[in-house]
């Protein structure tokens, strides 16, 4: 079983408000179905929620009313987009059903204190494909904060200690420092906890409130020390989500999972 993160920088134009990737998100749809092997998959929210969620400061927890509503748009917008791919996985014939993070968890100061797992379980032993999401949630401490799918993998991974846990990103994998900003960066093939753990990383994270690289580079330490190894791959191109599903090689970095 594998658990698949389909980065919102992927899916969607994380500068653009509710810009959507129809063309990406059905080629990845493609491969998955393709691949044809069991996983929960977990999406970003991209630009239909970090964009209302860093206008209202919904991730400070509760300081006006106004966040209120700031909340309801926010999760509404989550909502649109994770309809938006449940239809695409529909169209390549996989039985995907939503899990909605508010329904299941809850959190006190950003960290999960009460989570139902159960829902996953009897899914997947029905042969569906639960699909959930980053969102807005209940926050035992500061009223409400946000559930970023990255904080939903590492849950998920310490639940059901997958194969491995497979993270879609819009690069081909981890640099020596951000891509984007120098020419001289160096893919990174394959790497222990350790040397993740002295990885400087300088990011561009748009409107991007849930941590960004920075914050996905702590998730994946916590995962590799599960024993369970991470995959990054680049979802822009073709065949790789695909390959590695299926054991292929792909241009990729691996982190590989073991205790300290």
């Amino acid at each position: 079983m594998f658990i698949v993160k389909l980065g919102g920088s992927v899916i969607t134009d994380k500068a653009k408000q509710c810009c959507f990737k129809p063309e990406i998100m059905n080629r990845l749809s493609k491969e998955i179905s393709k691949a044809n092997q069991q996983l929960i998959l977990v999406h970003g929210a991209g630009s239909f929620g970090h964009v209302l969620a860093k206008q209202y400061k919904l991730n400070e927890g509760y300081k006006n009313d106004g966040q209120l509503q700031g909340f309801s748009l926010t999760h509404s917008m989550v909502q649109q987009l994770n309809s938006l791919v449940l239809k695409s996985l529909h169209d390549h014939d996989i039985a995907a059903v939503a899990v909605s993070p508010h329904a299941i968890l809850k959190l006190e100061n950003h960290k999960p204190v009460a989570t139902n797992y159960t829902i996953f379980k009897e899914y997947l032993a029905c042969g569906f494909t639960p699909v959930t999401f980053g969102d807005v949630v209940l926050d035992k401490q500061i009223r409400f904060s946000i559930c970023s799918g990255d904080l939903l993998v590492q849950m998920l991974a310490e639940q059901f200690k997958p194969e491995k846990v497979i993270f879609v990103i819009d690069e081909d994998g981890l640099y020596t420092s951000n891509p984007k900003q120098y020419s001289k960066a160096k893919l990174i093939d394959s790497m222990t906890s350790n040397e993740l753990e002295a990885l400087s990383t300088t990011i561009d994270d748009h409107a991007d409130v849930t941590g960004g690289m920075k914050g996905k580079i702590d998730t994946i330490k916590h995962i590799a020390s599960l024993g369970v190894d991470t995959v990054l791959l680049n979802g822009n191109k073709p065949n790789r989500l695909y390959n590695i599903l299926v054991g292929k090689d792909a241009m990729c970095t691996i982190v590989h999972g073991g205790k300290k």
